[in-house]
């Protein structure tokens, strides 16, 4: 039997796809790797016509490089680009002899029904190239750590401005003149990050309550003596490797329950760091971070529940993959699988009280076979200015 694995789509927002080719692209693509029993497998990328000339100099790990034409079936290609590389993906696995075909979670619904449409035995592996992504090279952890320095120096504007910002007799912080809100900040981060190749969604500038509101992004004027949550997970526009860091900062004086919070969750991530390296659950890691938070009178709970003001709670994981995306297996939470080495985790806990706001820290760590590397530098501290 001929079997061959696919994953398809367009490179330049699939991750799996871009991994398997490294190259990035803005139209649709598939590659395959084709294997027949006792020969070695082929690998086979097809891509549109006019990136031809830029996939043979850039991909190195396809042993043909064609286009949809070089396929084109007997009832022709259709003008919509990604019917017809679907349409020429299954020609090409026609005439190799294929008749079981294995794609990846990300394989686009459109491939998949003109696959089994040309009689093509599909089965979908959830597992297919996942922990391919989570055991990360050196050279991928570098990118990972460059992309993480790149994210501190964001996170180091943030903090900074806000913790030098004037302040009026209401409490309200002003930068140059005019009030200074999470808008203002978000702004300053994605031009910063801008200028060094990095692009990102709405990056969390959580002030005061809303930082006590999962993942709320923050709007409006910032003020003093509340706790503002800084969260920055921008991507490499050259790399696609990102970096993912959160520190906490105020403003004046720090009032001593959030100071008390924030010293529960730095030890709270010590104690998870020590506890990562391979062979560890990522549940024991979340376990770990769990303990210090209740011996310290704290509250752990489930995610989705309603943060009150009696309380501070930590409702949710203690970490996540982190790659060519920001979220990836695995999980240091109650269900985290065993840890490998080269997995590359965020380490992230903290503590919320509606009314009162967020306090939350969090570092990059590579894991090894005697424990982890953590790839941050920045101070952990309230403290900016």
């Amino acid at each position: 039997m001929i079997t061959a694995t696919i994953r398809a789509g367009v490179s330049a927002h699939n991750a799996s796809l871009f991994h398997a080719m490294r190259f990035e692209v803005g139209d649709p693509a598939a590659f395959l790797e084709v294997t027949a029993e006792n020969e070695p497998a082929r690998t086979i990328l097809i891509i549109r016509d006019v990136e031809l000339d830029r996939a043979r100099s850039a991909v190195k790990g396809a042993d043909e490089i064609s286009c949809p034409a070089d396929y084109t079936p007997e009832g022709g290609l259709s003008a919509d680009r990604e019917i017809a590389t679907a349409q020429a993906t299954a020609e090409c696995l026609r005439r190799s002899g294929v008749t079981r075909v294995v794609g990846d979670r990300s394989l686009p619904l459109s491939f998949a029904e003109i696959l089994r449409e040309a009689g093509l035995e599909l089965e979908c592996d959830f597992d297919f190239g996942v922990l391919t992504r989570r055991q990360k090279s050196a050279d991928e952890i570098e990118l990972i750590r460059n992309s993480q320095l790149v994210t501190e120096g964001a996170i180091r504007l943030a903090c900074e401005t806000i913790a030098r910002a004037e302040v009026d007799s209401h409490g309200t912080l002003f930068h140059e003149g005019e009030a200074l809100t999470s808008e203002r900040i978000r702004a300053m981060v994605h031009h910063y990050l801008v200028d060094r190749g990095f692009t990102g969604p709405q990056f969390i500038i959580a002030g005061g309550p809303h930082g006590a509101i999962g993942h709320h992004i923050g709007r409006g004027p910032l003020h003093t003596g509340s706790p503002v949550v800084v969260d920055i997970y921008p991507t490499s526009c050259t790399t696609h490797y990102c970096g993912d860091c959160t520190r906490t900062v105020v403003h004046g004086e720090i009032p001593g329950e959030v100071a008390a919070m924030h010293a529960t969750v730095v030890r709270a991530k010590a104690a998870a760091v020590a506890a990562i390296r391979a062979g560890v659950p990522g549940k024991d890691v979340h376990a770990a971070t769990c303990r210090v938070i209740e011996d310290d009178g704290y509250s752990t709970g489930v995610a989705g529940r309603e943060r009150s003001d009696d309380r501070a709670i930590l409702d949710h994981g203690t970490g996540h993959g982190i790659g060519l995306e920001v979220h990836e297996p695995p999980l240091l939470d109650w269900k985290g699988v065993q840890l490998l080495p080269g997995d590359v985790v965020t380490v992230e806990p903290g503590l919320y009280k509606a009314g009162l706001g967020g306090v939350r820290v969090e570092d990059i760590v590579a894991v090894t076979d005697e424990g982890c590397e953590n790839l941050n530098t920045l101070p952990e501290g309230l403290d900016w200015k």
